[in-house]
């Protein structure tokens, strides 16, 4: 069994790992951190939750260390794009805890934070910049910061910066970036679209590649239901409240939908059931999609529902389940979103929902994925219980509903409003202003105001216009009048 100490790692850098309680490397850091210490670009393929953070971010440390250069102005010596805010802010974290001991200065900077701090934060440079690509082009057009000064250029998560269309981000990066540098690629996923980036990229990359192309992992055990799009609601609805059974102990669970809609319209729907859960995606700001995961991560809210967008961030190794409430209708997608869980060491679950038009998606995850998902089967009485109207479930459209009576309070001293026997009935009061009944202008009083005007006022026209006064008194020429 390989150990830290025998991959070439500085004192301070297993000095941080010790504190953090490592002391065996996974698979991906066992083969990609000395060929990283040599100075090679590398190509990395590993699934989610194996260590690809520290496999590029130990290596990277001490080659800054190693280098020993001063921190350029506004500018980084290490610059790592994730495609994600949550993502980045993970990564940030990780590398601050691996270079406690190695003295150097982090920074993250993602979108939906304040521009004007991560200006004044970056005025003096930093050692590593984890960034999005979207906010890293906007500080640069500010003139706020530079590249001038990169040495390690990490891409993670690469394919996903592809899919979200950051490839023309990317490749404006690559021109500003010095071409003498060190590059990283790491995925979980490698398709062949990809390798035309690298290429541009790298230079005679070293390849490690711990697993197959978008296998999942293996502790997750990975299940499915044949289910009507109308019913899923009703079907998670049963399984998060306990009603109906599943694989395994739920802890913290997972759910991911392929819209943002979708998610808070699941949201909304646990939440008239009295099922509290919150949702992740890309309409939500950073405050809103930080205070998600904190309270997913402490527990105070154990159903969180996401997007694709948001899978690649979410690190917490207590996630028991994952729910694909919607299959993704990209193969490699459902690697992602599966590996959310079974992190750590431990063992997980993956539940999916397919409806009959998603069996197209199903087909070709198993085609690309080898994934082998058990069939469960629906509850008893499933359909019933859809079709069944309650508080929480309208009836269907084209149902007759139950019209209910408005019941109106009885008027006092009588009964349903009918007069009683041998009661008089009340006269309505007399007008106050008798004279001022109906049109306005036909009383007495308007017919002395108006006499020889047809009861009108003599300064108005038929139809309420004022009729316009000439300038003299007897009625002289207009102004701009002959």
């Amino acid at each position: 069994m390989t150990t830290f100490d025998q991959l070439g790692l500085s004192q301070p850098v297993l000095q941080a790992l010790e504190l953090k309680g490592y002391s065996d490397p996974t698979p991906i850091q066992e083969q990609a951190i000395p060929p990283v210490l040599e100075g090679r670009d590398l190509l990395g393929i590993a699934q989610t939750g194996t260590g690809k953070t520290a496999a590029f971010m130990l290596p990277g440390i001490d080659r800054l260390r190693e280098a020993d250069n001063r921190i350029p102005f506004k500018s980084c010596r290490m610059l790592v794009l994730a495609p994600t805010r949550e993502l980045a802010t993970q990564i940030a974290v990780s590398a601050k805890d691996y270079g406690a001991m190695a003295g150097l200065k982090v920074q993250v900077i993602v979108g939906g934070t304040s521009v004007n701090k991560d200006r004044n934060k970056l005025h003096r440079g930093t050692d590593i910049l984890v960034a999005t690509p979207g906010r890293l082009l906007d500080l640069i057009d500010q003139k706020a910061f530079n590249l001038s000064g990169v040495e390690v250029l990490v891409l993670d998560e690469a394919d996903q910066m592809l899919d979200l269309g950051f490839i023309h981000a990317l490749r404006r990066i690559n021109q500003l970036v010095p071409k003498e540098r060190q590059t990283l690629f790491f995925s979980a996923t490698m398709p062949k679209a990809i390798r035309e980036l690298v290429t541009g990229f790298c230079n005679d990359p070293v390849k490690v590649s711990v697993t197959p192309q978008s296998s999942t992992a293996e502790r997750i055990e990975q299940y499915l239901f044949m289910v009507q799009q109308d019913e899923k609601q009703a079907l998670l609805q049963m399984i998060l409240s306990g009603r109906h059974p599943i694989p395994g102990e739920q802890e913290r669970v997972l759910i991911f939908t392929r819209t943002k809609h979708g998610a808070d319209r699941v949201v909304k729907k646990l939440g008239q059931n009295g099922i509290r859960a919150n949702a992740i995606h890309g309409n939500k700001s950073q405050g809103q999609r930080q205070r998600a995961l904190d309270e997913f991560r402490a527990g105070r809210c154990l159903i969180l529902i996401a997007t694709d967008v948001a899978a690649r961030g979410i690190d917490i190794p207590g996630v028991s389940h994952v729910i694909n409430y919607e299959l993704p209708n990209v193969p490699e997608q459902y690697v992602h979103r599966i590996g959310r869980t079974a992190r750590a060491g431990r063992d997980g679950i993956a539940i999916a929902f397919c409806a009959e038009d998603e069996r197209a998606y199903l087909k070709d995850l198993q085609r690309n994925t080898d994934a082998e998902l058990e069939r469960l089967e629906l509850p008893e009485n499933f359909r019933a219980v859809v079709e069944g109207v309650g508080p929480t479930k309208p009836p269907p459209r084209g149902a007759t509903r139950v019209s209910r009576k408005k019941v109106r309070p009885k008027p006092l001293g009588g009964a349903g409003g009918k007069k009683a026997d041998g009661a008089k009935p009340k006269s309505k009061p007399k007008s106050k202003h008798p004279s001022r009944k109906g049109k306005p202008g036909g009383g007495p009083s308007a017919e002395r105001k108006g006499a020889g005007t047809g009861g009108r006022n003599p300064g108005k026209r038929p139809g309420g216009f004022r009729k316009r006064r000439g300038k003299g008194a007897g009625g002289g020429p207009r102004r701009g009048g002959a």
